[in-house]
């Protein structure tokens, strides 16, 4: 189990060393012309019309980071985070290595007793060395907790906490490690808004002040496909994009930055309440499909609406 484990590790890891990711700054957005208005004016009927057959809360925040407008439906009310709240830990990580407080490819033994849930540590013997940047690429790719919990103990709660408000978003906060059901009882929940969890995904997309050799390698532990993703159902294979899922009970949640060429978008799906927590599943993936084809839509059309790409056999 462990070899089978290591090799899979290794994989990823390799992945995660050996991309190089750029792109290039974002263009000043520009206004939607009445077409495209139109179309996003129907992605925001679709999440309305999946907010009204959800048993539960629906909270959404779509922003198209080439044109600058919104779908949003409480986008400013608070919920549970689940392992989404995780993306802060890894900028935080990211930020202390930029600015000499740590280095990621120091070397740290994970304890023998580690908490579960959720990821590869704790089937793994007592031998096990890692980095702190493989601790991070479990964080985000098997969202391991024990990963999480040694990470924040690294950084410090409370500096992830003041990193967050340095970048304006006082709603998300890290009030608890990964399964601490004592604290979550005392309600230290981990929590964001739609809105601020969407952006926080922006953030780490861009590596906001980091140097480009942080930003692009945060970028690749970032992007390596998250375990369990219901956002990645609704996208191509082979699309880029972070997205990092969370789970509680009556809780499904998922924020994500989407690389489409020429239309990046950013956006936080979150419910709470749920009766049936697959119905949460169900209702992000079929979001994410939704705002997928709306943003790709409008990266390979023409001012008129013509799609321009190579399937077009019209004369």
């Amino acid at each position: 189990m462990e070899a089978a484990v290591s090799r899979t590790l290794a994989r990823s890891f390799a992945v995660a060393l050996g991309t190089s990711w750029c792109f290039a700054p974002l263009a000043p957005a520009a206004e939607l012309g009445v077409k495209p208005a139109e179309l996003v004016s129907k992605l925001r009927a679709h999440v309305q019309a999946v907010d009204a057959r959800l048993d539960g809360v629906l909270g959404v925040y779509v922003e198209d980071l080439a044109s600058g407008s919104v779908v949003e439906l409480r986008a400013d009310e608070a919920f549970p985070t689940a392992s989404s709240i995780k993306p802060a830990v890894l900028y935080e990580l990211y930020r202390q290595a930029q600015d000499g407080q740590l280095e990621l490819d120091e070397i740290t033994r994970p304890p023998r007793t580690r908490v579960g849930g959720g990821g590869v540590l704790q089937d793994l013997g007592d031998r096990v060395s890692l980095t702190w940047r493989d601790l991070a690429v479990l964080m985000m790719r098997w969202s391991d907790n024990e990963a999480t919990n040694l990470l924040i103990r690294r950084v410090g709660r409370d500096a992830v906490n003041r990193r967050l408000d340095a970048l304006s978003l006082g709603s998300t906060r890290l009030h608890r490690e990964m399964m601490d059901l004592a604290a979550a009882r005392r309600g230290d929940e981990n929590v964001s808004t739609p809105r601020e969890l969407a952006r926080l995904a922006k953030d780490v997309a861009l590596g906001e002040g980091l140097s480009p050799a942080r930003a692009r390698d945060m970028l690749a532990v970032a992007t390596v496909a998250a375990s369990g993703s219901s956002f990645r159902r609704g996208l191509p294979e082979g699309v880029r994009a972070i997205s990092k899922p969370g789970e509680l009970e009556g809780v499904r949640c998922e924020m994500a930055w989407v690389d489409v060429p020429g239309r990046p978008y950013t956006a936080a799906i979150m419910t709470a309440y749920l009766n049936h927590d697959a119905d949460g599943e169900a209702a992000i993936a079929e979001l994410s499909a939704a705002i997928y084809s709306t943003f790709d839509r409008l990266a390979r059309s023409s001012e008129h609406g013509r799609i321009i790409s190579d399937r077009d056999t019209g004369k």
